[in-house]
């Protein structure tokens, strides 16, 4: 089976950093070769895997500023469906705009829905809905206006993240975009309600927002700020936090940092939100808050929760070997 993966080109595939659809596309593509398939990684040129890789432009628009994000796009999905009939499938993980090529090629698109940034782009995923195959990552990010091939929950290396039974630190940590989106004020009044330090790490999504909100908080005592972390950073910090505090403001599809946080056996307190209940479990890895004075309650319950619970969460339900499987699964009814 020969399969081409479109990724998007925000970043590298995989992301030095931040980038969870370059993220998820990696793991995918690496576990499709790993059993055997013929893949084609269509990235940046940067980019880093055992496929056989193919793209137009060197590295990605967000590590380039000078770069024309739409001018690049275009070059790179082009460059991918100009070849579409040396492929059986085209997985398309670079969100709406690929969809406009899918009818002037005979191989099947697969797409991958990774989240509606906006009502405004329904209109394509509607016109194309009876021709293309939409996958979910999770049925609450599901439109009532189209038809889906499946719900495929994403899945993560566990081998990235080291199981910590016992954690060494004694804070609250936030690990995410700073952006309201997130919840990351928020995750500040949830901590400091709780009596609880807050480590807060990830890239600064929103300038004015972090400025205004969050930067008079930082004191690198009760509230500290590290930036984006790579890998090894980022598996001490979450193995080491009590909790990972999650209180979004929006209705998330999926939320990898969830699912990450559990691998290392650090339970979860998030609003109850998007795909939040088919991620966690009260009371066994984490818990669900409808507000933060509940958020602030369900802190001094930490301690209840088994912390391997949230490793077995992990390894039954999001390894990337089992999305791997079940994508495999949906290539072959296409094909079919």
């Amino acid at each position: 089976m020969k399969i081409a993966m479109l990724a998007p080109i925000a970043w590298r595939t995989p992301p030095q950093h931040y980038g969870p659809w370059e993220l998820v596309t990696s793991m995918i593509t690496e576990e499709l070769v790993k059993n055997g398939l013929d893949v084609t990684l269509f990235a940046t040129m940067n980019s880093i895997t055992g496929a056989k890789l193919r793209g137009v432009v060197s590295k990605g628009y967000e590590e380039d500023q000078s770069l024309d994000a739409k001018v690049w796009e275009c070059m790179h999905i082009s460059e991918c469906f100009e070849n579409a009939d040396q492929f059986d499938i085209i997985h398309n993980q670079f969100d709406f705009l690929p969809l406009s090529y899918s009818r002037l090629v005979n191989t099947p698109v697969i797409t991958t829905i990774h989240g509606f940034s906006s009502p405004r782009i329904l209109p394509v995923y509607k016109k194309y809905n009876a021709h293309a195959h939409y996958v979910s990552i999770s049925n609450a990010d599901r439109s009532p206006e189209l038809d889906y091939l499946a719900t495929v929950y994403h899945g993560i290396d566990l081998e990235q993240f080291t199981f910590n039974d016992r954690p060494r630190g004694d804070y609250l940590l936030y690990y995410g975009r700073i952006h309201h989106d997130k919840g990351a004020v928020e995750a500040i009044e949830i901590a400091r309600k709780a009596g609880k330090k807050l480590i807060m790490a990830g890239i600064i999504q929103d300038t004015g927002y972090f400025d205004q909100f969050i930067k008079p908080h930082l004191d690198n005592d009760k509230v500290e700020y590290i930036g984006s972390v790579g890998p090894e950073k980022r598996d001490m910090l979450l193995g080491d936090a009590l909790a990972l505090l999650h209180p979004i403001n929006f209705n998330e599809p999926f939320g990898l940092s969830v699912v990450e946080s559990m691998a290392c056996g650090t339970p979860v307190i998030a609003f109850s939100k998007g795909s939040m209940p088919e991620l966690i479990t009260p009371g066994y890895d984490g818990f669900l808050a409808k507000d933060i004075p509940e958020a602030v309650e369900l802190c001094k319950q930490i301690d209840n929760i088994d912390r391997s619970n949230c490793r077995k969460t992990v390894e039954e339900r999001f390894s990337k070997q089992r999305m791997a499987a079940d994508y495999i699964k949906l290539y072959q009814k296409i094909l079919k």
